[in-house]
């Protein structure tokens, strides 16, 4: 008896370490790359918004394990007054704006006046930002005033709203996609869409 239960012990000692090990956090993307965006290629996309006009575009999209992670590229013209309906909600999509240039007046919240979903169809739906929804206002929403340097976090499901930009406001857009609803985007297909015309 007291050698089974020696042995008993010593196949604890052994195992032990072992069954530590499997506990151990492992990466979450496991061997994933990096991805670098260089600023010559954010700065096509700003020139291309300019010369068809275009608002937001994606740069990249990609699989970081649990999540896509997109990097967009935005340039909004000049805005005296908000169009109608042009409150934003994302439901599964959070997004980070860093303002490079210009300056704009932004409002925040998430109770959001007659909600309408946005087409399943639309190209922000299907290839940006996922599902959600326009309003036509936020209400006891909060303003701010967006200069170069700024960041603004906006979680899914949170209104946004351009009510006025100055002369223009460009920005590069990270989104959070932990659902993965947004397709994956490479440099092949970046450098291919910047070939494009409108």
């Amino acid at each position: 008896m007291k050698r089974t239960m020696l042995g008993f012990a010593a196949a604890i000692c052994l195992v032990t370490p072992l069954a530590a090990q499997s506990n151990e956090p492992q990466p979450s993307c496991k061997m994933c790359p990096g991805t670098y965006i260089p600023l010559e290629e954010l700065q096509a996309y700003t020139k291309k918004a300019i010369a068809e006009n275009r608002v937001d575009q994606q740069v990249r999209d990609v699989d970081i394990g649990k999540a896509h992670i997109g990097i967009g590229m935005v340039h909004r013209g000049k805005l005296d007054a908000p169009a109608p309906n042009s409150v934003a909600e994302h439901d599964l999509v959070s997004e980070v704006y860093h303002i490079i240039d210009g300056t704009a007046t932004l409002v925040l919240g998430p109770d959001i006046a007659d909600m309408k979903r946005r087409p399943a169809t639309a190209e922000t739906v299907r290839l940006f930002n996922g599902p959600g929804n326009n309003g036509s206002t936020i209400r006891n929403g909060v303003t701010y005033h967006l200069k170069p340097g700024d960041v603004v976090i906006i979680p899914a499901g949170t209104g946004h709203w351009f009510t006025k930009i100055d002369d223009h406001i460009d920005y590069v857009m990270v989104r959070i996609d932990p659902d993965k609803v947004t397709p994956v985007r490479d440099e092949a297909e970046s450098q291919a869409y910047l070939k494009t015309t409108k």
